[in-house]
């Protein structure tokens, strides 16, 4: 079975909203976006790179793969980066998108993401990324889908914003591993407890 890892940059107080630009998500007035680039460390680049070498699918909430494709699918051949995650094939979950056709390799789960999520784990091949997208999180974690968490734990605390755990839910976890980077942030991997 394919395993899920949730891969996302977090706060102390478990923010995970807007970690890449001022703009990327002003929801609910948050107006701390980009609260990651002080603390950029060439580790960080190289555990997402890691991540991704050993996955070949990601699934994303409609905001966050409207931001990833805007981003990613105007680049041109040949950009490492970009070429990576255009290659991906995409899952987006939302009720409200018409068509995946914004970004290439997509494709729109619009009901029992649930039972969907279920099925891409019981497919042959990689790992499933998911990063960003606070609403699926929510839902995977509660339908106990998720089976690891990459974190990049930033030492800041911002007091509001969407959150990676929401109230509720007790989750078991076991520490597999840790490491101080030089700029104050913490990359942490847990796994279900068994």
């Amino acid at each position: 079975m394919r395993k899920l890892i949730v891969a996302e940059f977090i706060t102390l107080d478990g923010v995970i909203q807007a970690p890449g630009g001022k703009n990327e998500d002003t929801e609910g007035g948050f107006e701390y976006g980009g609260w990651t680039q002080p603390y950029w460390h060439d580790d960080i680049g190289k555990h997402f790179f890691e991540a991704v070498t050993q996955a070949d699918s990601l699934l994303l909430g409609r905001k966050t793969w409207q931001i990833h494709g805007g981003a990613f699918e105007p680049m041109p051949a040949g950009d490492p980066f970009g070429d990576v995650m255009n290659r991906f094939r995409k899952y987006v979950v939302s009720t409200s998108l018409k068509s995946p056709s914004a970004w290439r390799n997509s494709t729109l789960i619009d009901s029992d993401v649930v039972d969907a999520v279920r099925q891409l784990k019981q497919q042959p091949g990689k790992n499933i990324l998911v990063d960003g997208s606070s609403i699926l999180i929510h839902t995977l974690v509660e339908n106990d889908l998720v089976d690891e968490y990459q974190l990049h734990v930033y030492p800041i605390v911002l007091g509001k914003g969407k959150r990676l755990f929401s109230d509720g839910k007790r989750i078991n976890l076991q520490l597999i591993e840790s490491m101080a980077l030089p700029t104050g942030v913490i990359y942490q991997s847990y796994q279900r407890a068994k």
